[in-house]
């Protein structure tokens, strides 16, 4: 079994290479099942957040990168790999284990990624199987543990919130400002919230479907506007934030540029968190517009981490033990159908010699037969503990699984590409049922 992730985020791609190779939810099945056909691997899943786009992906070719990037240099229209990076096996077990706890974050200890881990292996459970699915469970709760356990996200900022603080250092302060929130989504309510608690007068809740921006709207107080009206409100806010999930711009110049005229001298803020992009970024040329991006909220959310980074070796040696813990089960499963045949071979051989040695020995009475039943099958077992033990913990031991690989040439049992439908024994004998149950 091979276990690889293959991504890029935030600490070495830009925003405009990450709006370009994100994946919004319509686009993910279709993406999953092309990844799965052309680089033939058993389970995958796709996270793909404002920070991120990963491919998690079981067995497969010999090296699926190439796959992989190809898929993400096509959408990003040149070579993708030089912004990326590939784990495998326990490293990439690790990789997802911070991800999920907020440690590969841009916003240090941020919670809403755990969310997002959830819902794209919720969304991903159609490509997913045993293996990815243990794994994403498993850093749920790693993440769970990182949090009730350590600082690292006591007192951390969400990209909203980040975002707020933004626009307060242009104002010195937002009591008593106004305030649009383009979008309806977890992020426009948090940023809501975080308005609220700086002293914003009157907000304004703008979407695509009215509905959910009146029902958003009723919630915090605010007033709920149509796309088609809410351009005519720019005149009279200070800040404008926006989090839609469209896959283009949808604030271009002719939208702002009107209000201007009437705003007078009066700064307009525009905070866009969203990916890809909501505001083309020729607004931000317009007189009197401040606009910020993703990538413009690194100087804020590098400022008061330094007790939450004392944290981290704590958070490191949590994690660290629940990989350990997740790869011994790996390992135990790929060790399984490998003992299993052994045991199995060994046992019919056994029973095949004692069957001729009894044959000599016609006038054997039947509970000296007995005991030498039970005298083969206790020596067989002996002589198959140590094995047995040795093989779990050497296919545990940090350096992959190829110690698997060895036990099956060594005692002759079939690969898994070798059992109908390529599985391994385990798996092949698995219902759909007792893999819903295995994680």
């Amino acid at each position: 079994m091979a276990l690889t992730v293959l991504g890029l985020n935030h600490r070495g791609a830009s925003l405009g290479i990450r709006e370009k190779v994100a994946y919004q939810p319509g686009e993910i099945e279709s993406a999953l099942r092309a990844l799965r056909e052309t680089a033939g691997a058993r389970e995958a899943v796709l996270l793909s957040t404002c920070n991120r786009t990963e491919v998690y992906l079981v067995d497969g070719e010999a090296d699926p990168a190439s796959i992989v990037w190809s898929a993400l240099s096509a959408r990003l229209g040149r070579d993708a790999s030089p912004f990326g990076y590939v784990h495998r096996d326990r490293t990439a077990v690790g990789h997802l284990f911070r991800v999920a706890s907020g440690l590969d974050s841009m916003v240090l200890g941020e919670a809403q990624i755990h969310g997002q881990v959830r819902d794209a292996w919720e969304q991903c459970r159609g490509y997913s199987g045993p293996i990815l699915n243990r794994l994403f469970q498993t850093s749920l709760s790693v993440a769970g543990r990182v949090r009730n356990e350590t600082s690292v996200s006591r007192g951390a900022a969400s990209v909203s919130s980040a975002a707020v603080q933004l626009a307060k250092q242009i104002f010195g302060s937002l009591a008593g400002k106004r305030a649009m929130v383009l979008g309806a989504g977890e992020m426009a309510e948090l940023a809501l919230e975080c308005l609220g608690d700086q002293g914003v007068r009157t907000s304004i809740v703008a979407n695509r479907t009215f509905d959910r921006a009146v029902d958003v709207a009723a919630r915090y107080g605010a007033q709920a506007m149509g796309y088609d009206e809410c351009w005519s409100a720019l005149a009279n806010v200070d800040v404008l934030v926006c989090s839609t999930a469209s896959p283009r711009p949808i604030v271009h110049v002719e939208h702002v540029k009107p209000a201007l005229a009437a705003r007078g001298d009066r700064p307009l803020c525009i905070l866009d968190i969203a990916l890809p992009r909501d505001v083309d970024p020729s607004v931000g040329a317009l007189d009197n517009v401040f606009l910020y991006n993703l990538d413009d909220l690194q100087a804020v959310v590098s400022a008061n981490l330094q007790r939450r980074r004392a944290e981290l070796p704590s958070a490191a040696e949590l994690i660290e033990q629940e990989v350990a813990r997740y790869w011994e089960w790996v390992a135990g499963l790929a060790a399984v159908p490998v003992l299993t045949e052994v045991r199995a071979h060994m046992d019919e051989l056994r029973a095949r010699e004692l069957a001729q040695a009894l044959r000599r020995l016609p006038n054997l009475p039947e509970t000296e037969r007995a005991a030498f039943e039970e005298f083969s099958k206790s020596l067989m077992n002996k002589f198959l503990h140590s094995p047995t033990v040795r093989l779990r913990a050497a296919a545990a031991n940090g350096r992959g699984l190829g110690v698997v690989d060895v036990a099956r040439y060594l005692f002759g049992v079939k690969s898994p590409d070798e059992h109908p439908g390529g599985e391994s024994a385990e798996s092949a004998a698995r219902s759909p049922a007792d893999s819903d149950r295995a994680e």
